[in-house]
């Protein structure tokens, strides 16, 4: 479940001269990015049982066209927990980029989040569709699966609405603000709201976030099959990453 708690990517354009963004941009671009996080949080949910984890993954964009394709990787602990096995989670994405208006821009796509040998007897394998539209720093993005959602029953057609705020106060400081609704189809007991509040900086060599992490799921519904606790629990996540 990409997150984000390296979160989101945070991209900057720098102005040389009279140059514009596509004389700086090369029209193929390839990237790859890997990260520590004290705590694998998406959706405001823990995937690692409050533990730490190992991410990485790689992106091309087609800059021209605005077109994009990825993959991504973490360390997982939740498919084991809930009587299933495999310890790690693979992300696939593709969608398109583009500008409506100055300031203006959208984003869509899809993205299935596989996990191998999950063994569960609803499948935790996902796929979403996803729309995105943002205004300076700010953004509004949708989410809905086209399967079951994370190994619920019946739940095709669940929803996630994420609106937030990515705003540099300083040079290489930003403060990334994140408010969420996750509504789990058929499945009332499991939807919730989530919310972030945290600071990015970028070091030059490294990118260090931190950020407070909660929600109001059940205590009940979202603890954790291996020690009962709560895997929404209010907490401190604390992240390294390095794109390259």
């Amino acid at each position: 479940m990409k997150k984000i708690i390296m979160a989101a990517a945070i991209s900057t354009v720098f102005f040389a001269g009279y140059a514009s963004a596509e004389d700086i941009k090369p029209e193929h671009e390839v990237s790859y990015n890997a990260a520590l996080t004290s705590d694998y949080r998406y959706r405001g949910i823990s995937q690692t049982r409050l533990q730490p984890a190992l991410q990485g993954g790689a992106d091309y964009t087609h800059n021209r066209s605005g077109f994009y394709v990825g993959a991504w990787a973490s360390t997982i602990k939740w498919t084991k927990d809930a009587g299933g096995g495999g310890d790690v989670e693979i992300d696939l994405y593709a969608g398109k980029r583009g500008e409506i208006a100055k300031d203006f821009n959208y984003d869509v796509g899809v993205l299935s989040y596989v996990y191998p040998s999950n063994g569960l007897a609803v499948s935790a394998n996902t796929t979403e569709i996803y729309g995105q539209v943002s205004y300076g720093p700010a953004y509004a993005k949708y989410s809905h699966s086209v399967t079951n959602l994370f190994g619920f029953a019946d739940s095709k057609n669940s929803g996630y609405l994420d609106l937030g705020a990515n705003v540099e106060i300083s040079s290489g400081l930003t403060l990334n603000l994140h408010a969420g609704r996750q509504q789990v189809k058929n499945n009332g007991a499991f939807s919730y709201t989530d919310w972030k509040l945290g600071l990015t900086k970028d070091f030059g060599i490294v990118t260090g976030a931190v950020a407070v992490i909660g929600t109001n799921a059940g205590e009940v519904a979202y603890a954790s099959p291996a020690n009962g606790k709560f895997l929404g629990k209010t907490a401190l996540v604390v992240s390294v990453s390095k794109t390259f």
